[in-house]
C-alpha cells in the first residue's frame, strides 16, 4: 500500500461534492489515545520547550499520514486563555461574569494578544511539521455561545437573561468582537496552513436548542456571519462543528453560509438522516456514534460502518469519522477498527 495524502478529498466534501476518495476526519484526536496506537508517549512535549513543539507536532502529524487521513485537525481555544474562564466545563466554580459590573471590568482588549502569545509558537510548529499533500482543518476554537458560556456559565448567563436584557446582548456582542480580532490575524498569519476552518460550538443537548431560536438568531448567528465572511473572503470553507439536536436552526445555520456541518448522535438521528436531509446544500462530517466506536466488536462496526457508508453515497460530499471526536476515554483498538474499516471499504489495501 502506497498511499498519498490529498487535502483536496476534504475540500471536495466540505464544498458538497463528493469526494474521489472518501475522506477520513476527526474534530479531535486526544494525543494520549494516539500514543497508546503508536507506543510513543508524546503528549508531554505540548508544554515543552520549542525543541519539544516541533517533535510533538512531528509524531502527531506522521499519526493522520501513518493512518490514512488526509488532514491535520488542530485549533487553539479562545477560552483557553481567557482570565477567569472555566465555567462552561465547570458548573462549580465562580463566574467571572455575573453582573454589568463584572462585564464592564472584564480586560476583553487583552484577549487577542494574549491568544496569540500563547499560541503562535504551535501553529508554526504545525506548519513546519505538515506533511507533503496534507493540510490543517480547525484554526480558533470556541464560538460566541461557548465563549460567553466560559465567563458566565449556562445557567447564570439564563438569568442575565431574564434580568438584564442589554447585558445578556452585550454579552454576545463583545464574543463576537473578540472572534472577529482574532479570526481576522490568524487568517492573515496561518491561513495558507488550513485547508478547511472550523469552529465548534455547541447549541443543543438531545432533544432541542440550549437558548430559544429566537435567541440564537438573534445574538450568536450574526457573529458567525462575521466569522464566515471572513474565512470565504480566503478562498476557504468552513465547518460547523456543533452537538445537539439543532434541527430547528439549521436551516438559519445554512443561510449564514456554513459550508459543512460536523457532529451527529444516534439517540438524535443517525449520520444518514444528516446526509440525505441537508446533504444537496451544505457537505456532511462524522458517521459513526462514539458510542459505537467504544463498544462495538469489530465485525458489529464493520456492519454498522458499510451501512452507514452505502446509505451516504451519492447524497453529497461527506467526511467519514467519529460523530464527536476521540478523547482520552475512547479505546485505542475501537478507534483503529474505524479507521482500518473505513480504509478497508475505500480499497486502500487492495494491491
Amino acid at each position: 500500500m502506497n498511499f498519498q495524502p490529498d487535502y483536496r478529498h476534504i475540500v471536495n466534501a466540505a464544498y458538497n461534492r463528493e469526494a474521489v476518495r472518501l475522506p477520513l476526519y476527526e474534530h479531535i484526536v486526544s494525543a494520549d489515545v494516539i500514543g497508546k496506537i503508536t507506543g510513543k508517549d508524546f503528549s508531554f512535549l505540548y508544554d515543552g520547550d520549542d525543541n519539544d513543539i516541533r517533535e510533538y507536532f512531528r509524531l502527531y502529524c506522521q499519526f493522520f499520514r501513518d493512518y490514512g487521513y488526509d488532514v491535520i485537525p488542530f485549533e487553539c481555544c479562545i477560552g483557553q486563555i481567557m482570565p477567569g474562564a472555566g465555567a462552561l466545563g465547570n458548573c462549580r466554580i465562580t463566574p467571572a461574569i455575573r453582573t454589568r459590573a463584572d462585564f464592564d471590568a472584564y480586560p476583553w482588549d487583552e484577549i487577542p494578544d494574549l491568544f496569540f502569545e500563547k499560541n503562535s509558537r504551535y501553529f508554526k510548529a504545525l506548519s513546519q511539521a505538515m506533511p507533503e499533500g496534507m493540510k490543517a482543518v480547525g484554526g480558533v476554537g470556541n464560538g460566541v455561545f461557548e465563549i460567553v458560556q466560559d465567563l458566565t456559565g449556562y445557567q447564570n448567563l439564563c438569568y442575565i437573561s431574564a434580568d438584564d436584557e442589554e447585558l445578556y446582548s452585550q454579552l454576545f456582542q463583545k464574543a463576537g468582537q473578540i472572534s472577529r480580532l482574532i479570526w481576522t490575524r490568524f487568517l492573515e498569519e496561518f491561513k495558507d496552513t488550513y485547508c478547511l476552518l472550523r469552529f465548534g460550538d455547541d447549541l443543543g443537548y438531545k432533544s432541542n436548542t440550549l437558548l430559544s431560536g429566537d435567541d440564537i438568531r438573534t445574538h450568536i448567528l450574526p457573529q458567525y456571519r462575521h466569522i464566515i465572511d471572513l474565512v470565504h473572503a480566503k478562498g476557504k470553507p468552513f465547518l460547523l462543528h456543533s452537538c445537539g439536536c439543532i434541527f430547528s436552526i439549521m436551516e438559519d445555520l445554512i443561510a449564514c453560509g456554513i459550508n459543512a456541518k460536523h457532529s451527529n448522535e444516534d439517540q438524535i438521528a443517525p449520520f444518514p438522516y444528516w446526509v440525505e436531509t441537508y446533504g444537496d446544500r451544505i457537505g456532511n462530517f462524522g458517521g459513526i456514534d462514539l458510542d459505537v466506536v467504544c463498544s462495538a466488536s469489530r465485525e458489529e462496526m464493520k456492519e454498522y460502518i458499510g451501512d452507514v457508508i452505502r446509505t451516504c453515497s451519492g447524497h453529497g460530499g461527506f467526511a467519514f469519522g467519529s460523530g464527536n471526536s476521540i478523547p482520552d476515554y475512547v479505546p485505542a483498538g475501537g478507534y483503529v477498527n474505524m479507521i482500518e474499516i473505513v480504509r478497508e471499504i475505500r480499497g486502500d489495501y487492495r494491491t
